[in-house]
């Protein structure tokens, strides 16, 4: 093929690629900045953060006594003075521990696995929500996540208006489950009224 002809077919390319997604309306959204800066990814974030340190005191305080186990088993006065009865039982503690230890581990990298895969699983979903609101606000054809392109222009990105969005939602659902939670404690305490009076009558 002619040079020419060919740079002439590449700029024309390039030039309809662009003509069809300036058509199309196309939009930017970086999925990481959705989870550390909404509302709803810092509230999935903190729930996955109690599960890491519960894990890691239970881990912690197995450790500890594991330790001290291993102190008094290289206490030789302390082993001494223990009849063969307990020095069995204390090995046998040990043991456990040590088992325990290793399963505690094994939990602790499977669940924070498991949590972290819901975390993206619900947050794809919230900010696929979002990405469709704000397309229909904005006349938007595609919004696609950041990662998947090497280059964009900066006034694509509509990365703030989605958190904006999801923060409006979270907001939304908040104030409905602690609606729902209110009249719930409502509902037993007339319950509770109801109980005595019948108690009273009775």
């Amino acid at each position: 093929m002619n040079k020419h002809l060919f740079k002439r077919s590449l700029a024309a390319f390039t030039l309809l690629s662009s003509a069809l997604v300036a058509d199309a309306g196309l939009g930017i959204v970086n999925f990481a900045s959705c989870i550390t800066d909404s509302k709803v990814g810092k509230k999935e974030q903190e729930n996955m953060e109690s599960i890491r340190k519960q894990m890691a005191s239970l881990i912690e305080e197995t450790e500890k006594e594991i330790k001290e186990l291993s102190a008094k088993f290289e206490d030789t006065e302390f082993l001494d003075s223990l009849s063969p009865k307990a020095e069995e039982e204390m090995k046998l503690k040990y043991q456990t521990l040590q088992e325990d230890l290793g399963r505690y581990q094994n939990q602790f990298y499977q669940v924070l696995q498991h949590a972290q895969y819901q975390l993206i699983q619900k947050m794809s979903g919230n900010i696929a929500k979002a990405s469709e609101t704000i397309a229909k606000e904005k006349n938007l054809d595609y919004v696609i996540n950041k990662e998947a392109c090497f280059y964009m222009r900066p006034d694509l990105d509509v990365t703030n208006a989605v958190i904006a969005e999801m923060d409006k939602t979270f907001e939304s659902e908040s104030k409905k489950m602690k609606k729902l939670s209110d009249n719930s404690e409502e509902a037993g305490e007339n319950n509770a009224v109801d109980e005595n009076s019948v108690d009273k009558a009775g």
